[in-house]
């Protein structure tokens, strides 16, 4: 197959910085087996294109950005035809997926990551925020050949807005994420907290460290390492300190996969405090390492609990510090669900999302192909 993939970034030359790991994971086994184009929208402010793991790389830039994606897409149908468009993330990735497949008569597939359906009008969040968005979702979801998304509360929600999608969650890279079973903590000395996601208002820092105040006060003995890019110019940093937490708390800024498996293989816990979440991946890879989660009761969280994570009501920042206490305080408990997170990451790894996306092109091909006859014999 030949497959163009829209994505709005996260795939740098780099291959370390800027980039979306589960994004990269896909790609890399996709481009085993077929040819991938992949046409990043803003990666960087000019055009280029580049080599990334077997695919290659078409970055579109800053400037009328969707026209010119389009035609990057038409260019190199051309030069030899696609046979499926996919948009992970909807939105612009989304509306130029199938304005594309529509001119060329192919299909096109759209994978929500993000906050394409909510709004939250408190932080400035959201795909369905303005009229505009609403509309421009509401035709790419329908235009589609399939939609999918990562977990059980986005299903929910494209049923309740009536459209039918796929459950497929992106999964880790097991050659950079080893699969590490659970281990038993040794409860004599400080419990080792993590969390991992940029710091900016829908990930809602702000509840995380009033959780982790409350848990300071009741006299649990932890340290918390927070891993992401600072886009809120070091608030975060002034509330910890604000809080007194400056000697529980360290921010380690944006770290590369090896160190952040490093550090969170020696984490006995995953705290997330997310407004709302598609996934995230980061609690995968937390499971990935035997690591459970107590967080908001959105995406995977609130998909995996109660067996397999801690789910509390989001900006509850007094139930998230209760949860997290009462796990800490009880180890066979918190092995149980870091087992059964385990298992869960294990058998929905990056390779089952690569042979179910490659399942759905074939479907929709055939499909297509079913179609061309029909129409051919009438």
């Amino acid at each position: 197959m030949k497959i163009a993939l829209i994505v709005p970034g996260g795939v740098d030359a780099s291959g370390e910085y800027r980039v979306i790991p589960a994004l990269l994971a896909l790609i890399r086994r996709l481009s085993l087996h077929h040819q991938v184009h992949v046409f990043a929208l803003i990666q960087e402010p000019q055009p280029r294109s580049w080599d990334l793991l077997g695919a290659r790389i078409h970055n579109i830039g800053v400037r009328h950005t969707r026209i010119r994606a389009v035609r990057a897409i038409r260019a190199e149908h051309r030069a030899g035809p696609f046979d499926v468009v996919h948009a992970i993330f909807s939105g612009s990735p989304g509306l130029i997926a199938v304005s594309a497949a529509w001119m060329l008569g192919i299909p096109s597939l759209v994978h929500l990551g993000g906050g394409e359906l909510v709004a939250l009008a408190d932080i400035g969040y959201g795909g369905r925020l303005t009229w505009r968005g609403r509309v421009r979702e509401a035709l790419v979801l329908r235009a589609a050949f399939a939609v999918s998304a990562p977990s059980a509360p986005m299903i929910d929600r494209l049923g309740s807005l009536g459209i039918a999608a796929r459950r497929i969650p992106l999964g880790v890279d097991t050659e950079i994420w080893t699969p590490s079973e659970p281990r038993r903590r040794d409860i004599s000395q400080p419990a080792k907290l993590i969390h991992t996601a940029s710091l900016n208002r829908v990930k809602d820092q702000p509840t995380l460290l009033l959780a982790l105040a409350r848990l300071r006060d009741r006299s649990i003995d932890f340290e918390m390492d927070v891993v992401g890019t600072d886009t809120l110019n070091g608030e975060m940093q002034r509330l910890s300190h604000s809080l007194s937490l400056s000697n529980n708390v360290r921010f380690r800024g944006f770290l590369p996969q090896q160190p952040l498996r490093a550090l969170m293989q020696s984490a006995h816990l995953m705290m997330m405090s997310s407004q709302h979440e598609a996934g995230p991946v980061a609690m995968i890879e937390a499971a990935m390492t035997g690591v459970p989660t107590v967080g908001s009761a959105v995406g995977h969280i609130a998909e995996w609990a109660p067996t397999a994570a801690v789910a509390v009501r989001p900006g509850d920042a007094e139930s998230l510090a209760r949860e997290a206490a009462l796990l800490l305080s009880d180890e066979e408990q918190r092995l149980r669900i870091a087992h059964e997170a385990w298992s869960r990451a294990v058998r929905q790894d990056a390779d089952y999302t690569a042979r179910t996306f490659e399942a759905l092109y074939e479907e929709a091909i055939g499909v297509r192909r079913r179609s061309t006859h029909r129409l051919a014999k009438q």
